[in-house]
């Protein structure tokens, strides 16, 4: 089992970067496999960007990958995000993970120039374009309904080749067989239910038989929301505010974390396991980053020895 963990973007009363520095070093040694952000463009949350806290991350930490889960592409310029793309995985020396999506209907996309009838098309003509200025070839061309590319220089290329690994964020079936077609591995939302990301894993594993791809190059994980505490009231309480400050009143977002004593959450830890997580995103909600890092400690000492026998980082 391999345990990743959500990088503090909580940026209310000005960045506490020795505290950040402190989190990240502590999950190096703890052993966790990756540090994740997540992307809010537009919302009343202060989060910090999210490529811009992982080429910051990159300078303090050695061996942490370092992830984006996900990035709503169908918003972004798909040069400018390669270039940035590109720019931490090479600051991180290839320690990046890069989660991509569309994005839903709900998204702003008028205040991004973007057409809604247009979003599902651009974010597949994007990440095609950008694989391409990610080539080997000193320059590219493109021919695309969006965009037209001639000979153009592109420079300098991601350490990892071809490019990053390219996880998918997706819900309906013809967003995971586009998942299946155009990426590397999957992450199975933050705000869906355990139960939800079950039923994707089985449409993810039916449309990797289909369309052919050995399912062992093709991780599957999940973001989970929690926070553990002795009172499982209070932590409920807790892990509520924490999404009601991303989410908002969003319809059914109170189904989706993991909370309560210990036991509680290592008992809902293993049901994400066996839904067909390989990889779990644990994601704590605290108000700041001390309350993550107490979280973040908490789990690995009292959690995930009791989810099995692989529990450690």
């Amino acid at each position: 089992m391999r345990w990743s963990i959500a990088i503090p973007q909580l940026d209310t009363d000005g960045f506490d970067a020795p505290g950040l520095r402190s989190f990240l070093a502590r999950a190096e040694e703890l052993g966790f496999e990756g540090g994740w952000t997540l992307e809010q463009s537009i919302g009343p949350t202060p989060l910090l960007a999210p490529l811009e806290v992982l080429a910051w991350a990159a300078a303090g930490t050695e061996r942490l990958r370092l992830g984006v889960g996900v990035l709503v592409s169908s918003l972004h310029d798909p040069l400018q995000l390669a270039a940035s793309i590109t720019a931490v995985d090479r600051l991180s020396h290839g320690r990046l993970d890069v989660g991509v999506a569309p994005g839903g209907g709900f998204r702003r996309f008028a205040a991004f120039g973007v057409e809604p009838e247009t979003f599902v098309a651009r974010f597949t003509e994007g990440l095609q374009l950008m694989k391409a200025a990610w080539s080997d070839a000193p320059t590219v061309r493109f021919e695309g309904r969006f965009r037209h590319v001639e000979d153009l220089p592109l420079a300098p290329k991601p350490v990892q080749r071809p490019h990053p690994p390219i996880w998918f964020g997706a819900n309906a079936p013809r967003a995971i067989a586009r998942a299946v077609r155009h990426g590397d591995a999957f992450l199975g939302a933050g705000s869906a239910t355990t139960a939800a990301f079950a039923e994707q894993v089985a449409t993810l594993r039916a449309e990797l038989d289909r369309q052919r791809r050995d399912p062992a190059g093709f991780t599957v994980a999940k973001r989970v929301y929690l926070t553990v505490d002795d009172d499982a009231g209070r932590a409920r309480e807790r892990v509520v505010a924490g999404l009601r400050r991303i989410y908002g009143r969003m319809p059914g977002i109170e189904d989706v974390p993991v909370a309560g004593t210990a036991d509680d959450v290592a008992r809902g830890l293993r049901e994400v396991v066996d839904a067909g997580a390989e990889m779990v995103l644990l994601n704590p909600l605290g108000a700041d980053v001390a309350e993550d890092r107490e979280q973040m400690e908490r789990l690995v000492a009292d959690v995930l020895p009791r989810v099995g026998p692989s529990g450690s980082p």
